[in-house]
């Protein structure tokens, strides 16, 4: 009675044994970052609903090998966030601080009961404690409900105001220039800024002329113009993602094609204002 008693403890703690499909961590690539980057930041829309067997545990698995000091996901359900936080922590040590920024309910993306459905919306995490967390959504959405989220947390040993916002989905540009003007406004009240997220726009898209004059894309030669190179981090070859810094300066940017989303992840190592 004792065994069975511990083993169904076991069961509820750590789940069904390895060969009943518990999930059972990929070893990092040999340069993966050995802890967390403390001037590293990740944007990354983690794609909802894809469905890929082992996604969280995958996309765990991709946020670790760089090891941010701070990631902005979009498209994020609570469930999943959870349960990548968890495996972060399980698997490979990282352990991060998680704030929501959910604007809508919904049954159908992120599953629950359907008088209870998971959130949906932006989630950012951070290895040092956030403060000051509000969630925005957006006069208008578009075609669903969006907004961004904001928090204050320390990047390179140094307090400074982040923001992970999605925008409107594609042939939406009026909604999405409005939007972008409810964030550039509060963008603009802060000195040192992190903007995030998935903007659906390119960069030389017209309704993201409000942004370029507040802050710089973390790759320096990515502009507002036919002439930026500018990279792709989407799985059709456009750049809908951005990492803007405002009054801080970037040292190095890296975009990198997952699996387990059709938008690559993105991150900026930062340097000093």
């Amino acid at each position: 009675m004792l065994a069975g008693a511990m083993a169904a403890l076991c069961l509820l703690l750590i789940g069904p044994s390895a060969p009943s499909g518990a999930p059972v961590a990929k070893p990092l690539p040999a340069d993966a970052a050995t802890d967390v980057v403390p001037n590293r930041v990740m944007t990354w829309n983690i794609c909802n609903p894809c469905n890929r067997s082992g996604q969280n545990l995958g996309r765990a698995m991709e946020i670790a090998t760089y090891a941010p000091q701070v990631v902005g996901l979009q498209e994020a359900c609570v469930r999943d966030v959870e349960k990548i936080r968890e495996y972060l922590q399980n698997f490979y040590g990282l352990v991060y601080h998680v704030e929501y920024g959910s604007v809508l309910r919904n049954w159908g993306r992120c599953g629950g009961w359907p008088w209870r459905p998971g959130g949906f919306g932006q989630a950012i995490l951070s290895a040092a404690p956030m403060t000051d967390r509000v969630t925005v959504e957006y006069p208008d959405g578009g075609s669903e409900d969006r907004g961004y989220m904001a928090v204050t947390t320390t990047v390179s040993g140094r307090s400074v105001r982040v923001f992970n916002t999605h925008l409107a989905q594609r042939r939406q540009e009026a909604v999405r220039a409005d939007q972008i003007g409810v964030l550039a406004a509060e963008v603009a009240r802060h000195d040192r800024a992190i903007v995030l997220g998935d903007f659906n726009s390119v960069p030389d898209a017209p309704e993201l002329s409000r942004m370029w004059p507040l802050a710089a894309d973390a790759d320096p030669q990515c502009r507002p113009s036919p002439a930026g190179a500018c990279e792709p981090t989407t799985d059709w070859y456009s750049k809908f993602d951005y990492v803007f810094l405002r009054g801080i300066a970037p040292l190095a940017h890296r975009v990198h094609a997952s699996p387990y989303s059709d938008h690559h992840l993105l991150y900026a190592d930062l340097g000093a204002t």
